[in-house]
Formats: C-alpha cells, sequence, structure tokens
C-alpha cells in the first residue's frame, strides 16, 4: 500500500549524488549567531578555514573560496587564466563536462573538444597525442571532470599529468573535484594541477552555496596576462582580503562555520580512512547491482566512481518511474539521468556522512522498488551487499 505523498513517517532518504545529508555536528556550527564579518573573530575565522582547507586540497598553495556554486568556481578558473581566443583542451565525460564546456563557449575561446560515450572517462593517451600534435604550443588549458557526477565515471588525474609531462606541453591543466573532494583521493600538488574546482555540497558536507579554486603558481602567472573580464570572480581582490582572514564582499559567513567543523569532522576519522571508507561503500553498492543483473553506466572498473554509481535499467523501462515508486512508496530520493542518459539510469548516492546502515537502507530500498517496478531483475542483491559489508 503506498503512503499519501503528504505522510510520510521517519526520515526522508536523500540519495542522491549530492547535495548530500548535512552532518548534525555541521548544522549545529551553522547555527551560530552571525558576527561582523569586518570583525577581529571573523578574521580568526576566516584565516583558519583558509589555512585548513588546503589539507583536504592537499595542497600548501592558495585556495580561494567565493559563496557561489561549483559553476561559478568553473567560470573563475576560466577568466583568470585565459584570454580572448585562446585555445582548450576539453572532454565529453558526461553532463557537467558539457557545461563546462558551454560556459567556455561563451567566452569564445577555441575549443577542442574530444567527444565520448558518458560511459569512460578522460583517455590520457588522447591528452598526451592532442599535445604531442600542438606543435605550435596553442592550447592553453587541459580540463577534465575528476568524478562525473552525471554518470559515476572517475577520470585518472595522475595518469592525466603524466601523460601531459610525457607531451612535454606548458599547458594548465584545471580539474572539476565537485563531486570528489573529501571522498575521493585528489592531490592537487602532487598531481600538479593549475587550478582545482571545488563545490561545498558534496563531500564537504555542507549545503550548497560554497565553492573553491584551488590555484598553483603557474595559474597566478597566467592570471597576470589574462584579459578575459572579471569582477566578481577576480581572484587579485581575494588573495589580498584573505591574507588577513577578510573578503573582498560579504562571504557567507554561517558556511563558514560549517566549513570549519567539516573540516573537523573530515580531519578527525582522517583522510586517508575517509577514502577507505567510501571505497567499501561503493564496492559494496557494485556488489548489488550486478547480483540484481543491472549494468553499471562506467565501463571501466579502473573508472568505477567511489562517490555513486549510475545504474542502467533494460531498454524499454523507465528509470524514472523507478525512482518515483521508490520515492512514493519508501520516501527515497535517487538522482535522475541527465540529458543524454535521461530515463535510461538512475543514481545512487553513497558519499558524504555515511555509514554501513544507511548503505543497507539505500540498497534495500532500491530492491524493494525494483519488486514493485516491471524492470526484470534478480532478488538478493541486498544480501550479497550485506554478505560484502560483513
Amino acid at each position: 500500500m503506498a503512503i499519501s505523498n503528504n505522510i510520510r513517517p521517519g526520515r526522508h532518504f536523500l540519495q542522491i549524488p549530492g547535495p548530500t545529508n548535512v552532518p548534525d555536528r555541521v548544522l549545529r556550527a551553522m547555527d551560530y549567531p552571525t558576527i561582523d564579518h569586518r570583525g577581529p573573530d571573523f578574521a580568526e575565522l576566516g584565516l583558519r578555514v583558509l589555512d585548513r582547507i588546503k589539507l583536504i586540497f592537499k595542497t600548501s598553495e592558495p585556495v580561494i573560496i567565493f559563496p557561489a556554486s561549483g559553476t561559478g568556481a568553473w567560470e573563475a578558473a576560466i577568466v583568470n587564466t585565459l584570454s580572448a581566443g585562446d585555445k582548450i583542451l576539453m572532454f565529453e565525460t558526461g553532463h557537467f563536462s558539457t557545461l563546462w564546456y558551454d560556459i567556455a563557449e561563451k567566452f569564445k575561446l577555441e575549443i577542442d573538444f574530444v567527444k565520448g560515450d558518458w560511459r569512460t572517462g578522460v583517455d590520457p593517451n588522447i591528452v598526451e597525442q592532442k599535445l604531442k600534435e600542438d606543435k605550435e604550443k596553442k592550447i592553453k588549458a587541459v580540463c577534465a571532470v575528476h568524478n562525473e557526477t552525471s554518470t559515476g565515471v572517475t577520470s585518472r588525474i595522475g595518469k592525466i599529468r603524466k601523460a601531459m609531462d610525457n607531451a612535454e606541453h606548458p599547458a594548465l591543466l584545471f580539474v572539476d573535484t565537485i563531486s570528489s573532494l573529501g571522498s575521493i583521493d585528489y592531490r592537487h600538488e602532487e598531481w600538479k594541477v593549475d587550478v582545482t574546482v571545488g563545490g561545498s555540497q558534496k563531500g564537504l558536507l555542507l549545503p550548497p552555496g560554497l565553492s573553491f579554486n584551488a590555484i598553483s603558481s603557474k595559474a597566478l602567472k597566467a592570471y597576470e596576462v589574462s584579459d578575459l573580464p572579471k569582477s566578481y570572480w577576480d581572484w587579485k581582490p581575494m588573495l589580498e582580503n584573505n591574507k588577513k582572514g577578510y573578503f573582498p564582499y560579504t562571504p557567507a559567513t554561517n558556511l563558514l562555520y560549517g566549513l570549519d567543523e567539516a573540516i573537523n569532522m573530515l580531519t578527525e576519522e582522517g583522510l586517508e580512512n575517509v577514502f577507505t571508507r567510501h571505497k567499501r561503500f561503493a564496492e559494496a553498492t557494485r556488489v548489488a547491482v550486478k547480483a540484481w543483473g543491472l549494468e553499471i553506466l562506467c565501463k571501466n572498473p579502473e573508472e568505477y566512481s567511489d562517490s555513486l554509481t549510475a545504474v542502467m535499467v533494460p531498454d524499454g523501462h523507465d528509470a524514472d518511474s523507478l525512482r518515483k515508486i521508490i520515492l512514493d512508496h519508501y520516501n527515497m530520493s535517487l538522482g535522475t539521468g541527465l540529458a543524454k542518459v535521461a530515463g535510461k539510469i538512475f543514481r545512487i548516492g553513497h558519499l558524504g556522512d555515511f555509514n554501513e546502515l544507511m548503505l543497507a537502507g539505500t540498497l534495500a530500498g532500491v530492491e524493494m522498488g525494483l519488486m514493485k517496478s516491471k524492470i526484470p531483475y534478480k532478488k538478493g542483491g541486498i544480501l550479497k551487499a550485506l554478505d560484502y559489508l560483513c
């Protein structure tokens, strides 16, 4: 019997791949009274979060925090480093890489956009080939999405960096970590990334509203000659104000309280332990999906995402109908398929503040939804996952 849409006892399971559940500790921290963002108490907070956020990016270089969504951080990466007519190399790995392309196109950049099937990540071999063919060094930046939220595919940034080094090419490297930061191992400095784009609403355990640019010294040199228009996104006034813990315009004070506490939580658990936990839950999810006889959208096991799993439904069936059944009967939200994969997949988010019982409940909700749907599947996925976890 379906529960009325207006009466849903118990907690809502938000199992989309972001925004994720916000931990109570972070919610309580955000509940503090707002303070003067030009006063000494705020400067102390500002200096603390600006310093400690570097730990999450694994960098000693500056990290800029914007009051914005991740889309703003994408734009900031472009306008602070590039000039009109510059050529960049981008890869179609899913919906969000395509949106980044759309932003670059609006700034009239010349874009070499490598088409993809939305089931694989950035191919390091193609990166190396493209850069070696660029004898005149016209390509100014390579853009890659580390973890494509729309597909559950994780590109291998370390190998992309190696490919760039093999090609001996001076292009900048831009990486989107919006659904990987704080969930999947990421090394801004070791991988010589020039601009890392991040967002608050996924592995960083916060609501939407903060975005990040982790920047290299090479990116700062590119800033000096960039001629694209910038005002709100301008790095220079940010960096100048940040030296004393302040911002050039009104910051998202209460979100910064939350960020401070989120960094506490991530460092208390230990980043490597956080990554191991995500990897374990991701594998348990894949065990369940395979036991159900369903196909994972990501083709290559070495590119499986530890943040989310995108699951294909058989031809002739509608993933959104399944999602509706699960929401109506079991009060759980799963991620929808976007653009090219709309109606063809559903996405299970297993990132952020998440434990074994939450995962078990999530997988049980999916299996119960499959029972009520007309989608052919095999029973027992949840039991296989529990065996793996135990």
